[in-house]
C-alpha cells in the first residue's frame, strides 16, 4: 500500500494531520486544475478551498480506487460551477435590466421607483448565506427542478425545497426590515 493510500484511509477516519498531508500532496495540482478554468488567483484559491472541504466531506465514501483523478474531477466541476454562477449573476442583472428598459413608456418617477426595486433585491438575494442564494438563482433564474438542483449539489431534494424556503424567508426579512426603516 502506497503513502497517499495510508493518509486517504487514515483521513477517511478523522485523522486531522493525514487529511493535511493529503492537502500539501495535492494542492499544485488542485491548483493547476482550477487555473485551467479560472484565472484569477484569489478565486482560485477560494475555489481551492471548496475542493478541500467537498474532499473532507466525501472522503469516508471515497472507494480508494484513483485519488488523483477523484480530486481532479471535483477540482473541475467546482471550477466550472463557480463559472456558470458568475454567468449566471451576469444573466440576471442583465434580465432585470432589460425588464427595466422594457417600461421606458412608464414615468421617470416610475422607472427610479422600479430600479429602487430591483437594487433592493439583488441587495437581498447577494446577503443570504451562499448555499441559499446558489439553490434560489439554480431554480428561480437558471429553472432548473429540484431534482436537477440535488443532483448538481450531491444533496437531497428535500434539502433543496428546505433551502429555497429559507432563502425566500431571509430575503422576505431583509426586504421588510428595510422597508419599515423608511
Amino acid at each position: 500500500m502506497d503513502q497517499d493510500s495510508i493518509l486517504i484511509k487514515k483521513a477517511a477516519l478523522g485523522d486531522e494531520e493525514a487529511f493535511s498531508k493529503l492537502i500539501e500532496n495535492y494542492k499544485n495540482y488542485v491548483f493547476a486544475i482550477i487555473l485551467n478554468f479560472v484565472r484569477d488567483y484569489d478565486e482560485v484559491e477560494n475555489i481551492a478551498q471548496e475542493v478541500f472541504i467537498q474532499v473532507y466531506v466525501s472522503l469516508p465514501g471515497y472507494d480508494h480506487d484513483n485519488f488523483k483523478g477523484w480530486i481532479g474531477r471535483i477540482a473541475a466541476n467546482k471550477s466550472i460551477d463557480f463559472l456558470r454562477r458568475k454567468k449566471s449573476k451576469h444573466k440576471l442583472e442583465d434580465r432585470l435590466t432589460e425588464e427595466m428598459e422594457e417600461d421606458q413608456s412608464d414615468s421617470p418617477e416610475y422607472q427610479l421607483i422600479q430600479k429602487e426595486k430591483h437594487d433592493e433585491l439583488l441587495r437581498a438575494i447577494n446577503s443570504i448565506p451562499e448555499i441559499y442564494r446558489n439553490t434560489l438563482t439554480k431554480f428561480y433564474f437558471q429553472q432548473k427542478s429540484y431534482e436537477a438542483i440535488a443532483q448538481e449539489e450531491n444533496i437531497t431534494v428535500k434539502t433543496v425545497a428546505s433551502r429555497l424556503y429559507r432563502a425566500k424567508i431571509m430575503i422576505r426579512e431583509k426586504w421588510r426590515d428595510r422597508y419599515k426603516a423608511l
